[in-house]
């Protein structure tokens, strides 16, 4: 067995603020509940957002407080500022808040209304308001591409990195907000955030629009990245970066990896069962490929023709 992989489900709060259609509360918690059974080491199970920017979204406290909290499940949310901050610590608290900025200045301006600079200040004081409180990561977007600007520096990437480190996260999760990223990249950036900081836990986070998202999962693997965002059946997206929709599908990573001997800690067939009522939960199609055709060890009966022509080849 290789390695041990540790996923962190976001479809409830990536994956569902894409949607048009609003998914009832009830049917929120009862998918969270799901998933909790299936062995994600994460879960991020809302955002403390406006409700105006993200309708989706604005029954976060009543999901907080009715999901059912399993033993060695983390659940997090999306913090966008300190009033975000205080509205999370009012309802039942989470295990861990996420923040999240952009490391270019003119997605940041396109999705936070804001510089980067003072998207730092802001998130600066969830930190020092909260940090002794509830363990902070922080999500950098388009960490290996802007659809505006193009290529982003990994120097800038290692810069932001560390001025969060400095102020005392726990974690970083680098984004593929636009889908834009390649195994060479992949590779190269995470050996240089492993050896610049060594002492913080690093998660990815890919999209899947150009189909390169396993790619690259398999990618930060090698370059020795244990931790992963993932959304069932690939919902999700950036609404605010053209043509960044689609995550990497959640078990269709895990599929791949348990299929090379990483140990997930995935039980795959409850979480295919999941992903088969996703469809109907969101009135669409997705994405993800496992559940429609089934794992690699899934055999087809063989036909009495075949039998037949085997038993006359023996």
């Amino acid at each position: 067995m290789r390695d041990r992989i540790y996923f962190n489900e976001v479809v409830t709060r990536d994956g569902f603020q894409m949607e048009s259609r609003f998914v009832p509360t009830d049917q929120k918690v009862a998918l969270i509940n799901e998933l909790s059974r299936c062995g994600f080491a994460q879960i991020e199970v809302t955002s403390f957002t406006s409700a105006k920017a993200i309708p989706m979204l604005a029954d976060a406290a009543e999901v907080m407080d009715r999901i059912t909290r399993v033993p060695g499940v983390a659940y997090t949310v999306l913090i966008p500022n300190l009033k975000g901050a205080e509205r999370a610590m009012q309802a039942r608290p989470p295990d861990e808040f996420n923040l999240v900025m952009s490391v270019s200045e003119t997605h940041n301006l396109a999705n936070l209304r804001m510089s980067r600079e003072r998207s730092f200040s802001a998130l600066q004081e969830v930190i020092e308001r909260f940090g002794a409180s509830v363990p902070m990561n922080v999500s950098l977007s388009t960490s290996f591409g802007c659809p505006m600007e193009g290529a982003v520096p990994y120097q800038e990437v290692l810069r932001w990195s560390q001025r969060f480190v400095d102020l005392g996260v726990r974690g970083l999760t680098i984004c593929d907000t636009t889908g834009m990223a390649h195994p060479d990249q992949v590779d190269q950036l995470c050996r240089l955030l492993q050896e610049r900081l060594p002492e913080v836990r690093l998660t990815l986070h890919f999209h899947n629009p150009r189909g390169m998202g396993l790619a690259n999962v398999l990618a930060a693997t090698k370059a020795g990245i244990t931790h992963f965002d993932g959304s069932l059946g690939g919902l999700g997206g950036c609404p605010y970066a053209p043509g960044a929709s689609g995550n990497i599908s959640s078990e269709d990573a895990i599929h791949m990896l348990n299929a090379m001997g990483y140990d997930t800690g995935i039980d795959l067939v409850a979480l295919l069962r999941v992903a088969r009522g996703l469809p109907l939960l969101v009135g669409h199609e997705v994405s993800g490929q496992v559940v429609k055709s089934g794992q690699i060890s899934d055999l087809h009966p063989v036909s009495q023709s075949v039998r037949d022509l085997l038993a006359t080849a023996g």
